[in-house]
């Protein structure tokens, strides 16, 4: 495990030497970084990142997006997911497995009131439609190793809410 200065990431470049699979889950939230800060750190930094692990002899990158990730809406949020999509895919990983998880069911150590609330309504809603809303973090993790176990052929695979699920459970 190596502990990086984003900031100053191209310092650290050995650290992104020699490994075959690279797996990126960083983001923040924009009341916790601001604006600026969110696209930093969601954008910029993840960008960097995969720039760096390719150069590093990354063949396989996994990144997590988000549902409703889309370069050109008009949501920040949404936007620059969809903006890190496509800059991550531009890098030329041999393979480039890109999730787009719905509401992560999780347990925060920060305080988020609204996501709690969400957390306990769409929680409750998976009793019945376990694919549709959301999806527990064990569930992404797995999905996002089993598609490294299982490589398509394909260069670049986006998987959605119910496509994590089932490959999750597998």
């Amino acid at each position: 495990q190596a502990v990086v200065d984003f900031e100053r990431l191209g310092e650290h470049a050995a650290a992104f030497q020699g490994h075959d699979v690279g797996f990126c889950c960083l983001g923040t939230t924009r009341a916790r970084a601001g604006a600026d800060g969110f696209i930093r750190v969601d954008r910029d930094y993840v960008a960097q990142a995969a720039e760096l692990a390719r150069a590093g002899g990354c063949k396989h990158f996994v990144l997590q997006s988000s549902r409703g990730a889309n370069a050109q809406s008009p949501f920040l949020y949404l936007r620059v997911k969809g903006e890190v999509e496509n800059l991550v895919q531009a890098v030329g990983f041999d393979h480039c497995t890109i999730l787009r998880p719905a509401l992560l069911l999780c347990k925060r150590q920060e305080s988020r009131p609204m996501e709690w609330i969400a957390q306990q309504f769409f929680g409750a809603v998976a009793c019945v439609f376990p694919t549709a809303n959301s999806v527990p973090v064990e569930t992404v993790a797995r999905a996002m190793v089993a598609c490294v176990l299982q490589p398509g052929k394909e260069k670049v695979k986006v998987l959605e809410n119910k496509a994590i699920h089932e490959l999750g459970k597998a």
